[in-house]
């Protein structure tokens, strides 16, 4: 079933080729953790997020000279659209605005004067540019971060909200927030005030998050939670490992909910108990293997592996194809109607199968 979430109703940004907000689909995100300046690195890593399904990449442009390697990227036939991920220096931002960045990130209270901030704005303006405002619990001004004692999540937005009001106060109104936290439920609670009063696009992520399984866990909290309340146009998922992972990551996330846009194989599995009378475990990871071998994870389809006949074809009654345990057999079944019974060791091959010609109907 496809609950057809409620998305919040914001402005849309162009972000490149990319267009995030309003009923556009939900951009996932990462960002490379190359030396800006080693190119061949940087354009390296950008490739392979591309080809895993990034949407939208961030690199560090921590100088003017840094912005440049945008260029190079550009001409290297990078496709997908490249934020430049500005702190403190505005020189930078500019730069990389003039050098065909699709997006700037900035922290607009840490780059110095209102001249400075209008400045930028201009550029931007006259690029066609969006900046993103980044705010986190690190990044509190002082007079916030007095007033409230703690960066809590009513700090992070009145951060936020100051931050817009300063592009705002230059007629810049192609703005994106992202409100991050390492604490989950901090994170969501100041996304969700963001949303209350505002309708820019949101970027959401939980930063800081950790490893690879428990950076996960935390953003899969964070992230699904704030989707499940319509919340969020482009997301991140920050692991401390490589940026591709974090691509996967977030596509797991969606396809989990079932979101509208994000498409793909959506593998179902009970956990096994007692009545289970197959070697369900490694079925169910052969089966993913044999599935990313055979390219068939792209697909839009639902496929069950059941541990047996009880909590298979009723349960798992809204897959478009599936199986059910026996002893040493299982029975094959579609949208709750079984079609025949097949051996233990035929299960994989004949799910591959049976996924295929689905594909060609």
């Amino acid at each position: 079933m496809n609950y057809n979430l409620i998305r919040r109703k914001t402005h849309a940004v162009k972000i490149g080729r990319v267009i995030i907000g309003a009923d556009n689909p939900i951009a996932i995100q990462s960002m490379t953790n190359t030396d800006t300046l080693n190119v061949d690195a940087t354009i390296s890593q950008l490739t392979s997020l591309e080809k895993e399904g990034c949407d939208i990449a961030r690199l560090t442009v921590p100088t003017v000279e840094a912005a440049k390697t945008i260029e190079r990227i550009k001409a290297a036939g990078i496709n997908m659209p490249i934020v430049a991920d500005i702190h403190f220096d505005y020189r930078a931002a500019i730069a990389s605005a003039y050098a065909g960045a699709d997006k700037i990130r900035i922290n607009p209270g840490n780059i110095g004067s209102d001249e400075r901030v209008k400045e930028v704005c201009r550029v931007c303006e006259e690029n066609q540019v969006p900046i993103r405002i980044g705010v986190n619990s690190g990044s509190l001004e002082k007079h916030i971060l007095e007033k409230y004692g703690a960066p809590t999540p009513e700090a992070l937005c009145e951060s936020a909200l100051y931050h817009v009001r300063l592009l705002e106060k230059f007629n810049f109104n192609n703005i994106v927030i992202s409100i991050k936290a390492s604490n989950p439920y901090g994170m969501i609670r100041a996304n969700e005030l963001v949303a209350e009063k505002c309708s820019y696009p949101i970027h959401i992520g939980v930063t800081e998050a950790g490893s690879e399984i428990i950076g996960t866990v935390k953003s899969a909290i964070g992230i699904g939670s704030l989707l499940c309340q319509g919340i969020g146009d482009t997301v991140r998922v920050s692991l401390t490992a490589d940026p591709v992972k974090e691509i996967a990551a977030a596509k797991s996330i969606m396809k989990a909910l079932e979101i509208d846009g994000m498409s793909g194989l959506r593998i179902v599995s009970c956990p096994t108990c007692g009545r289970t009378k197959i070697d369900l475990i490694p079925i169910v990871h052969a089966f993913e293997e044999a599935a990313e071998r055979e390219g068939l994870n792209d697909l839009p389809i639902k496929v069950a592996i059941m541990g047996c006949i009880v909590n298979g074809p009723g349960e798992a009654s809204e897959a478009d194809i599936g199986i059910a345990g026996g002893v040493g057999e299982a029975v094959l079944f579609s949208h709750g109607k079984i079609i025949r019974k097949i051996a233990e060791d035929e299960i994989v091959s004949t799910l591959i199968n049976e996924i295929k010609r689905l594909s060609t109907i």
